[in-house]
């Protein structure tokens, strides 16, 4: 919990949308499918759905994974990318 609000709380949280979706029920969730939330283009088009795999490779460069999103964000330690999807499974 404590590294979700160091690295994504700026932007996400866990029931509101804020500048980013909100991150309840995010696992197996199709991407740019959140209502009331203005995704990219590029996102809304991926055909993501996101699964541990896709949530790794989205954490670690969001934009090798879907050129043109939105996301600045990047978690290049693995550990934390774990960390941080472990923490999300939990958000059902």
């Amino acid at each position: 919990m404590q590294l979700y609000r160091q690295r994504c709380a700026d932007c996400h949280s866990v029931d509101d949308n804020d500048t980013g979706p909100r991150h309840r029920g995010v696992l197996g969730r199709s991407a740019g499918t959140v209502p009331g939330f203005e995704y990219s283009p590029a996102l809304r088009r991926s055909g993501l759905v996101w699964t541990p795999r896709t949530l790794d490779a989205w954490l670690r460069d969001p934009d090798a994974l879907v050129p043109g999103q939105a996301m600045e964000e990047r978690v290049s330690d693995a550990r934390a990318r774990r960390d941080l999807i472990a923490y999300l499974s939990t958000l059902r």
